[in-house]
C-alpha cells in the first residue's frame, strides 16, 4: 500500500517576466535537441529572467546578476520554457557555468513551467569561479510540451553573479545504467555486535563450496577464524551467498574486520557503546521533527531553525485552521506535534502509531526483565523539557500528544468527539523549503474512524504513563480517549478518502476492525473496565494470526494491542493464550529469519519489499524481542538482535539505513529541511534517522529513471529525490528507537 504520494518540487516563483517569448519546441526525437539558443549565439533569445534578476548576455554567456535577501532558491531565476519531454525517453541535461563571489549553488531543475511545477531532474552544483562542466542524464515520467529548463539563484544573503553556457537538454540519448557501489563483498553490521550477543554475516560469492574466515582486531591479528557456509541464491537479492557465524568470540573491541574469499569487511566494534549512543539519538531524531517552536542551536548544534506555522509571515499558521471546502465551518488550533516526515504535513493515523511505540518503549522499560527506565529517564534527551523530573521520553512524546488531542471534533459540532484525520497544507510544498517558510494555506481533512481510533488508543495509554508525573493531564487524556470511543462506536465505516493525496500523504484504511481491538485494550489495561475487556474478548481480531510477512505499521494496529496486552500487568481472561500468541508469531519470524541468508525476519510474498521495509524488519524483531521478555528464551532474544545487522549494514548494498552509523551510511533522506544535498546551508539528518529503505514499487520519478527491474533489497537509493525509498518518518524511527532501547538493554 502507498503510504504517500508526494510532488518534488513546487516552481511557483518561476512564474517570471520573459525576456523574450518562445514559440512551443517540436516533440522530442532521438537525439533530439530541446533547448533553444543554448549557447547564446542569438543573445537571450528564448531565455526569461525573473523580475530581481539582471541577464545579459556577455563574452558569450547568459550572466544573471541576483539580488541578496531573497528567502527562497527559486525567488531569483533564469530559464526557458516550451520544453517538450517524453514519457519515458532518457535526457542528458548539461550545462557549464561560473559563480562570483566562488562556492555559490545553483539550483539547476528540469520540470513542469505550469502548475503543479513539478520537477522531474535538478541538481544543486557548488560554483566555482573559474567554471565548470555539469552533465546529468535522467528518464522523464511524463509527456509533456510545458516543460521547463532553469537555473534557481535564490535564498542567498548578498548579491551574486552566475553565468552559464552551452546549455542542453538533449533528448534520445541512452540511459546511464545505475550501478550502486556495494563495496567488499563482505556484509557485516557495520555499527557493532554485542559481546554476549550473536555475530553473523554474509559474503557474496560465486563459491559453491565453504570458504576460510578471519576476524581481524585493529591491529591487523587474527583473533578467531572458521569456515562459511554456503547459502545458494538470495531470493530478495538475487546474489549467490555464503554465511559466516563468528560469535563464538566475545571480547570486547574496535576496528575489527572480517576477511573472506579475497575481501576485507567493513570495520566494526564489539561493544555495547554504539547501542546506548543509537538509544538516545534515535529517539533525539524527534525534537528536530517538532512544530510550532523554534528549534535551538544549543541543544541541536546545527539545526537550529525558527518556529513553523506559528502565523508569523510567510507562514498562514496552525493557531487558527480551517476545514477544507465543505467540511466544517469552526477553525481548530492544532498547533504543534511532530511533522510527520519530510513534508510539513501531521497525521492522526501515523501519529498515533508513532506515539503508541515510544511510549511502549517506555512502558517497557518499566515491566520488562532487561528494562531500564533511567536510560530514558529525565535529562537523557537534552530536550527544553529536560530537568524537570519527568522522564525525557514522555516530555518529547507529549509534544505530539497535546497536538492529537487538539484535532478532536468540538462539542456541539457534527461528528464531536471524533478526531480529523490530518492537517497539512492546500497544495504541495517543493524542496528544500523550512517550516518557516512554508507559504501554504494550512487546511483540516474530514474526521475519519481510524484517526479517532488512534486518538482514543494513543491517549488510554497515556493516561496510565502520565499519571505519576501530571494527574490533570492523565485525567484529561482518559477523558478525551472515552468520547473518541464513543464516538467511533457511532459512525463505525468512515473512511479516509484515498484520492486526498493533494499538498500531503492520504493514509488510507479500509479497515478498522483492528483499530477497534487495538483502542479497546488500550482502554482496558488502563481503566479494567469490563465493557472494554468484553470487547477485546468477543473481537474477531483477538483470537485472529495477525503477525504476518510485512509486520505491523499505521494501517496494521492490532499488533499494538496485542504485544500490550501481553506485556502490560492485566487480569484479561485468557491471557496466557495471547501471551503464546505473540510467541507463536515470533517462532514464525524466527524461522524466517534462519532461513534467509542475510539473517533478518523479513521475506515477504514474491520479496516484494514494501514502502519502509526497513521499519517493517525492525517490527518484527519488536515481535522477537518481545517474546523474549516474554519467555527469557535465548533464541528470541539472538533473533532480535541478530535483525539489526541488516538495518545497519550486513545487506546487499552494504550500506547502513541509519544515518551516522556505519562507515557507509544513509544520509540524503528525502526532506524539506535535512536538505543538504540540494542545499549546502542546511544540515544533513540528523545521526538516528532511519531511511525507509528498499521499495520495490519505486513510485518516485528518480528511483523509477535508476532502479528499473530492480530486485527486492537493491530498489534504493540515497537520494533526497527517492521518496518512495528514501524518506524518513516519525513512525520508522519509532521502531528503530524501540529496538535500539531494547538492544541496549541487552548488553
Amino acid at each position: 500500500m502507498n503510504r504517500r504520494r508526494t510532488a518534488l518540487v513546487s516552481l511557483t516563483a518561476l512564474l517570471a517576466a520573459a525576456v523574450t517569448a518562445l514559440p512551443a519546441a517540436p516533440a522530442g526525437a532521438e537525439e533530439t535537441e530541446q533547448v533553444k539558443n543554448g549557447t547564446f549565439d542569438n543573445g537571450t533569445e528564448s531565455w526569461w529572467a525573473s523580475s530581481n534578476v539582471t541577464a545579459a548576455v556577455t563574452d558569450g554567456r547568459l550572466c544573471a546578476d541576483a539580488p541578496g535577501g531573497t528567502a527562497n532558491r527559486w525567488d531569483a531565476a533564469v530559464g526557458q520554457n516550451d520544453i517538450t519531454l517524453v514519457a519515458g525517453e532518457s535526457y542528458k541535461f548539461s550545462f557549464t557555468a561560473t559563480g562570483t563571489p566562488a562556492d555559490h549553488v545553483v539550483r539547476a531543475i528540469v520540470g513542469l513551467s505550469v502548475s503543479p511545477y513539478d520537477t522531474y531532474h535538478e541538481v544543486s552544483p557548488q560554483l566555482s569561479v573559474s567554471g565548470d562542466t555539469y552533465s546529468y542524464t535522467f528518464t522523464s515520467p511524463v509527456d509533456t510540451t510545458q516543460g521547463q529548463v532553469g537555473f534557481q539563484l535564490g535564498g542567498t544573503p548578498e548579491a551574486w553573479r552566475f553565468c552559464v553556457d552551452e546549455v542542453s537538454l538533449l533528448g534520445g540519448v541512452a540511459p546511464e545504467p545505475y550501478v550502486p557501489d556495494t563495496g567488499p563483498r563482505v556484509r557485516v553490521n557495520q555499527v557493532g555486535y554485542l559481546p554476549s550477543g550473536p555475530k553473523n554475516a554474509t559474503v557474496v560469492t560465486d563459491a559453491t563450496s565453504r570458504l576460510r574466515w578471519q576476524l581481524k582486531n585493529d591491529r591487523g591479528r587474527v583473533v578467531a577464524h572458521g569456515w562459511s557456509k554456503p547459502r545458494g541464491v538470495d531470493a530478495s537479492s538475487g546474489q549467490n551467498v555464503h554465511s559466516v557465524d563468528f560469535g563464538r568470540y566475545k571480547k570486547h573491541g574496535e576496528g575489527f574486520t572480517l576477511v573472506a574469499d579475497g575481501e576485507t569487511s567493513r570495520p566494526f566494534d564489539i561493544g555495547t557503546a554504539a547501542y546506548e549512543k543509537l538509544r538516545t539519538d534515535s529517539a533525539k531524531y524527534y525534537y528536530t521533527q517538532r512544530s510550532g517552536t523554534p528549534i535551538s542551536d544549543e541543544l541541536r548544534p546545527g539545526y537550529a531553525r525558527p518556529a513553523g506555522h506559528v502565523g508569523v509571515a510567510p507562514n498562514q499558521g496552525d493557531t487558527e485552521v480551517p476545514c477544507q471546502p465543505g467540511v466544517c465551518d469552526y477553525t481548530l488550533d492544532v498547533s504543534g506535534g511532530w511533522y510527520d516526515a519530510g513534508d510539513h504535513g501531521k497525521y492522526v493515523v501515523n501519529g498515533g502509531i508513532s506515539t503508541w511505540e515510544l511510549l511502549s518503549t517506555y512502558e517497557r522499560a518499566l515491566h520488562a526483565r532487561t528494562g531500564e527506565p533511567s536510560k530514558l529517564g529525565d535529562g537523557t534527551l537534552d530536550i527544553p523539557e529536560s530537568g524537570n523530573k519527568v522522564p525525557d521520553i514522555l516530555d518529547e512524546v507529549r509534544w505530539e500528544l497535546d497536538f492529537l488531542l487538539k484535532m478532536q471534533v468540538p462539542d456541539g459540532q457534527p461528528l464531536a468527539g471524533m478526531a480529523h484525520h490530518k492537517i497539512h497544507d492546500a497544495a504541495w510544498t517543493g524542496l528544500p523549503l523550512l517550516p518557516s517558510d512554508d507559504p501554504q494555506k494550512r487546511e483540516l481533512h474530514p474526521p475519519t474512524t481510524a484517526a479517532t481510533l488512534n486518538l482514543a488508543a494513543t491517549a488510554a495509554q497515556a493516561a496510565r504513563l502520565y499519571r505519576p508525573y501530571d494527574r490533570r493531564f492523565a485525567a484529561k487524556a482518559l477523558d478525551v480517549a472515552r468520547t473518541a470511543w464513543a464516538a467511533a462506536l457511532a459512525h463505525p465505516d468512515v473512511l479516509a478518502d484515498e484520492a486526498d493525496g493533494i499538498g500531503g500523504g492520504a493514509y488510507p484504511d479500509n479497515s478498522v476492525a483492528d483499530e477497534f481491538y487495538w483502542a479497546a485494550a488500550e482502554l482496558y489495561l488502563t481503566t479494567g473496565e469490563r465493557d472494554f475487556e468484553e470487547y477485546v474478548l468477543n473481537s474477531p481480531v483477538h483470537t485472529a494470526d495477525i503477525f504476518g510477512p510485512l509486520g505491523f505499521d499505521w494501517a496494521r494496529t492490532a499488533a499494538a494491542a496485542r504485544l500490550d496486552l501481553a506485556t502490560v500487568p492485566n487480569r484479561l481472561p485468557g491471557r496466557d493464550q495471547v501471551r503464546r500468541s505473540v510467541v507463536q508469531g515470533a517462532d514464525t519470524y524466527l524461522a524466517t529469519l534462519k532461513a534467509h541468508p542475510y539473517g533478518m525476519p523479513y521475506a515477504p510474498e514474491d520479496n516484494a519489499y514494501d514502502w519502509g521495509s526497513s521499519h517493517q524488519i525492525l517490527n518484527n524483531a519488536v515481535v522477537l524481542a518481545t517474546a523474549y521478555d516474554i519467555t527469557g528464551a535465548s533464541k528470541y532474544r539472538d533473533g532480535a538482535l541478530q535483525s539489526m545487522d541488516y538495518i545497519l549494514g550486513r545487506n546487499a548494498l552494504n550500506m547502513s539505513y541509519v544515518t551516522g552509523y556505519g562507515e557507509v551510511n544513509a544520509h540524503n533522506q528525502h526532506s524539506r529541511w535535512y536538505a543538504k544535498q540540494l542545499d549546502p546551508s542546511l544540515p544533513a539528518p540528523p545521526d538516528g534517522t532511519l531511511s525507509g529503505g528498499p521499495n520495490s514499487n519505486i513510485q518516485d520519478p528518480y528511483a523509477q529513471s535508476k532502479l528499473q527491474g530492480c530486485v527486492a533489497q537493491f530498489c534504493f537509493i540515497d537520494d533526497i529525490q527517492s521518496w518512495s525509498t528514501n524518506e524518513h518518518t516519525i513512525n520508522w524511527n519509532a521502531a528503530l528507537a524501540r529496538m535500539a532501547s531494547f538492544v541496549a538493554d541487552q548488553s
